[in-house]
């Protein structure tokens, strides 16, 4: 396989991208077109009542995102009639059959012309309700393959999915695929239809009761928080991912499959440019907290693996994978890490939010520079605890009763520390899986696509790099990652 391929591959083909309300499938929507203009169609998937919804969403919500900016300079006047001619908006919803299409028509004409299907969408919320979750990254998945098997032309379906649904938690995690008759925590078989039953008559029973929405979606949480757990997944959303896995490998039969895992996805490295990022990713909730002064302590390894992978990287790794095995009749997993070829720790991102943020500090609402001290990882419960205790538990316990006694004239510096304190204790249930997570990726397979070589003259080693040795971390989370942290996504 040549990096060249990967442009030339998709010369007058037409793909499908599902997720380009997300971040990553917008990045990868974007390099496709920059990349490859002669690219015939984008059929993009977005969930809206009909195709012109659909149309206006992919206006506002995806072109009009600043990370098209390169493109439409490279375009000037004619990017819109460029994407007139080359992008259209499908209303749909991959939770349905036929991915929710509603026009007979359009879906004969997709089944026709479709060369490759990336599936990019998936609902990443850690403890999100069971039968949402379910029904996105793993019913969605069955629907996606199903759709793929009437494409007559279909060279590839690439799916998206994280390479945290291993339940392993130490040593290195080889790129093998998930058995659908596999046993999972404690010899418990792992039956979708059970799963599927189990949701529909909760529901059923919340209904019966009258439950208010706010309580159906708390048990709906706790539905997929107990069945997660009971199988041996950490959180709801990996649970999910590898359910949606498991069916792909068993539904999709002589179909060409890549299935990708990338490790916690941050900002772009180099493309489109430097630092694009929208909203939260995993632990930029952790550092945005911390530059705001709310966290300044954490229940974690500091000398764990961090495994981060730049968003543009895991792009580079969806085209190339898809220029190797398109038209292979079997199915390829890939890891797109860097634990095991250019690792860091957790302690390393502690000094380098710390060494950003100490020279540019967020503002408070009284528009005073937040001063921030290094923060600490605690690497036991009891550690943790104590802390917690000594610093909130008790502080809090003296400001309530001197509140009370004062006539609540310490309201408000009760009211930020007891919002600190859950804050933290909820920062710790949601990640504290990933936060003492000690394994490694194996991701020999991607370095077979690294270690492949340029073949094309046109295309430069940097367009489609894969290789992670090239990234400095602590330039990239100083200059490149918090900076653009800051100016795309923090309000």
């Amino acid at each position: 396989m040549d990096f060249g391929s990967m442009v030339k591959s998709l010369q007058d083909k037409s793909i499908l991208i599902t997720g380009t309300s997300g971040f990553l499938a917008k990045i990868f929507m974007e390099k496709v077109l920059r990349s490859q203009p002669n690219v015939k169609k984008l059929f993009i998937l977005l969930r809206a009542g009909d195709n012109t919804l659909a149309t206006q969403r992919l206006q506002n919500e995806v072109l009009g995102k600043k990370v098209f900016r390169v493109l439409k300079e490279e375009h000037g006047t004619d990017f819109e009639s460029f994407i007139s001619n080359k992008v259209t908006a499908i209303a749909g919803d991959i939770s349905f059959e036929n991915l929710g299409i509603k026009d007979s028509t359009l879906t004969d004409e997709m089944w026709k012309e479709i060369s490759f299907i990336f599936n990019v969408a998936g609902n990443t919320t850690f403890d999100e309700r069971y039968d949402v979750a379910l029904s996105i990254n793993a019913l969605g998945v069955k629907n996606i393959c199903k759709f793929a098997k009437k494409c007559t032309k279909l060279e590839l379906l690439s799916h998206v999915s994280t390479a945290y649904v291993t339940r392993e938690k130490e040593g290195i995690i080889l790129e093998k695929r998930f058995q659908v008759d596999q046993t999972f925590g404690g010899n418990h078989s792992l039956d979708v239809a059970v799963e599927k039953k189990l949701v529909q008559e909760r529901l059923k029973e919340l209904q019966e009761e009258k439950a208010t929405d706010e309580a159906i979606k708390l048990a709906m949480q706790e539905l997929g928080l107990q069945r997660a757990r009971l199988f041996g997944w950490a959180n709801t959303y990996v649970f999910t991912k590898a359910i949606g896995e498991m069916l792909l490998g068993h539904l999709r039969g002589d179909l060409p499959v890549v299935i990708l895992r990338p490790t916690i996805i941050t900002s772009t490295y180099k493309e489109p440019f430097p630092g694009w990022i929208e909203g939260f990713r995993t632990i930029d909730s952790l550092i945005v907290s911390y530059g705001k002064g709310k966290l300044n302590h954490f229940l974690a390894d500091p000398e764990a693996p961090l495994d981060v992978v730049p968003a543009d990287m895991v792009v580079n790794a969806m085209l190339a994978s898809m220029a190797a095995h398109c038209c292979q009749r079997s199915e390829f997993i890939y890891h797109v890490s860097t634990s095991t070829s250019n690792p860091m720790k957790n302690n390393d991102l502690v000094d380098y939010i710390y060494q950003y943020f100490s020279k540019n500090p967020c503002h408070g609402p009284d528009g005073m520079p937040i001063k921030v001290t290094r923060g600490s990882l605690l690497p036991t419960k009891a550690s943790f605890n104590n802390l917690m205790t000594l610093h909130y538990k008790l502080p809090i316990q003296v400001l309530r009763l001197i509140n009370a006694l004062s006539f609540q004239t310490l309201e408000n510096q009760y009211r930020n520390l007891n919002r600190k304190y859950n804050l933290i204790i909820r920062f710790v249930e949601l990640y504290e899986h990933f936060a003492f997570f000690k394994a490694r990726f194996d991701d020999s397979n991607l370095e077979k696509l690294r270690t492949t070589g340029i073949k094309d003259d046109n295309i430069t080693s940097m367009k489609f790099y894969l290789d992670p040795k090239c990234i400095n971390w602590e330039d990239y989370f100083v200059n490149i990652h918090i900076p653009g942290l800051v100016q795309h996504s923090l309000k």
